[in-house]
């Protein structure tokens, strides 16, 4: 990771040039523990974990809230935030913590920082009120919940059309609810050596035949499946502070999904590979 940091300076003039890896690393604590660029700041000045987890000693100053806007200003003009995030992914790889088995893909809409965001949309559900804001589409392992591949669009964009931007290469089973119907994705997931399993809301049969049983047992084995990839949203919304956008623009958007997905994947990771007590 700090090869990839590596020629970031992010500092104003006059100022320390603080360690690219320990900003990256204080932008993960304030995901974890869902913190503003001011609580960060003050939590790095008083936590000697948090110090110790960035690197700084003990009576080294650390930075202001400034020095995180900049950060994050220099990962976007770089578009590092992707390439930070693979880079994590196939770390895990490397260690076999993702075993494919299959691919869950859903999508989430995350609320805007404002409504005079002009690059996020309105998304309407039958069901719920509309939300204005960004909505995520993400590919997970099946087995693991690993997010393996995501993709930031406005929330009025409609699943099944963007769901192929965000399927990893050999997917295998592809797991997706009803959003997902149509030629558009089941080709997206087929060039890609996959085998679409989508939930259907229709069968043609007689009505005397087995048609209906048949669909409700296919729709059943589809969401078992499928609902894991909820975990993934929850976890994010309710402990790491994707309620709402905290900036604005699509791209500052996708630095902040991404950033939460690659803390998900260390902290879940970390878990994985505690060893068990008697």
């Amino acid at each position: 990771m700090e090869r990839q940091l590596v020629n970031i300076y992010a500092s104003a003039k006059g100022e320390p040039a603080w360690p690219p890896l320990a900003l990256f690393c204080a932008l993960l604590l304030a995901i974890w523990y869902d913190l503003s660029d001011v609580k960060l700041a003050e939590a790095l000045e008083d936590r000697a974990s948090f110090r110790r987890f960035c690197g700084f000693a003990a009576h080294e100053p650390t930075p202001e809230r400034s020095a995180f806007v900049r950060f994050r200003r220099e990962l976007v003009q770089r578009d590092l935030e992707k390439v930070l995030f693979d880079e994590v992914t196939r770390q895990l790889k490397a260690q076999a913590i993702t075993i494919k088995k299959g691919t869950l893909v859903d999508a989430t809409v995350i609320a805007s920082a404002t409504h005079r965001d002009e690059e996020a949309a309105w998304a309407g559900h039958k069901r719920r009120r509309a939300i204005h804001g960004f909505k995520v589409h993400v590919a997970a392992d099946a087995d693991t919940a690993l997010v393996e591949e995501l993709t930031v669009t406005p929330g009025n964009i409609h699943d099944g059309r963007a769901g192929g931007g965000a399927l990893p290469e050999n997917p295998s089973d592809v797991y997706a609810d009803s959003a997902y119907r149509g030629s558009m994705f089941a080709s997206a997931v087929q060039a890609k050596d996959g085998r679409p399993h989508v939930v259907q809301t229709g069968v043609w049969g007689r009505p005397a035949g087995n048609a209906l049983r048949k669909l409700r047992a296919w729709n059943y084995h589809v969401q078992h499946v499928r609902c894991r990839i909820e975990k993934i949203f929850g976890t994010w919304k309710r402990s790491s502070g994707l309620r709402r956008m905290r900036w604005l623009g699509l791209t500052k958007a996708a630095l902040q999904v991404r950033l939460t997905a690659t803390a998900y994947h260390l902290q879940r990771t970390a878990m994985a590979l505690m060893p068990e007590t008697a």
